[in-house]
């Protein structure tokens, strides 16, 4: 109950709409959290099959996170969520973790969503800080015989958007240090899985991006961009090599790849209209042997 609260306040707070002084959004984000606390209080009737999948975050109003008025950067410039905060919400002591870093697992999903396995969390992003119209959500579900974190939105080019994303920081502990060094590895390993209506391609092929931030990205839309193509409704790892990546806005562009000072990743919907189911079951740093 006190995580699905904390979720909600997350959704309110930390994503604003457009307008903040609506008193009918107001209104529907009281009634979202009373639907949030009703899915999240266990029933009488439940069995010990569904307490189960609750505690471990496969259903319950925690597998979901709702962005449809969400606004964010393409990765802000600090990165994501204040770090003492997002500890607060933790089931397991920071110390319990390992840094993705030191295993190459930025997130197996065995930890109860949002939290990835490398201790810090997925939030869901749009275009709407800028004026966009792209909305979405985030979700743990059971896809096509794995367990995914499922993004699922509507990307709108209105207003000059055009994107909806998951991102997680990477560092465990940013008090001390806010980048992780991935420079022991050889790129990102990805295992996705896509569905898309896009008006403007008849294809059965899609394509996404990774966006990193390192230390470079200290303004907000610089990134480090790799894009890749994927079949529709097929399970597919891809490896994304370090020299794939290439850096998008001040800094970025102008600056050499260094994968020494890694702050944050990101798995995107961009750059065209379309209605996107994207799920990812696990995201790490790869080595060629």
């Amino acid at each position: 109950m006190i995580m699905i609260m904390m979720t909600m306040t997350r959704i309110v707070n930390g994503f604003a709409p457009n307008s903040s002084s609506s008193s009918t959004f107001i209104k529907k984000q009281k009634q979202k959290m009373k639907t949030f606390q009703l899915l999240a209080e266990p029933k009488k009737s439940d069995n010990k099959a569904m307490a189960f999948l609750r505690q471990k975050g496969r259903v319950g109003g925690s597998t979901a996170q709702d962005f449809i008025n969400a606004m964010g950067v393409d990765e802000g410039p600090a990165g994501g969520k204040n770090a003492a905060s997002m500890h607060r919400d933790m089931r397991k002591s920071r110390g319990a973790y390992k840094e993705c870093s030191e295993t190459g697992i930025v997130d197996d999903l065995s930890e109860t969503f949002p939290f990835t396995s490398s201790g810090n969390e997925w939030s869901g992003v749009t275009d709407q800080v800028m004026g966009g119209t792209s909305n979405g959500s985030l979700t743990r579900e059971e896809m096509d015989g794995k367990t995914a974190n499922v993004l699922r939105g509507k990307v709108s080019l209105a207003n000059n958007g055009g994107f909806v994303q998951m991102a997680t920081d990477l560092a465990l502990n940013p008090s001390s240090s806010p980048f992780v060094d991935a420079s022991n590895f050889d790129g990102v390993e990805i295992v996705v899985y896509c569905d898309v209506e896009d008006s403007y391609s008849a294809s059965n092929e899609e394509s996404f991006n990774v966006h990193l931030r390192n230390q470079e990205c200290s303004r907000q839309f610089s990134s480090y961009r790799a894009t890749f193509a994927i079949e529709k409704k097929i399970w597919k790892t891809i490896r994304l090599p370090w020299s794939c990546f290439v850096g998008y806005g001040p800094g970025a562009s102008e600056i050499e790849f260094d994968n020494s000072t890694l702050r944050r990743l990101g798995i995107v919907a961009i750059g065209r209209e379309m209605e996107v189911m994207l799920a990812v079951a696990s995201v790490s740093f790869y080595r060629v042997l």
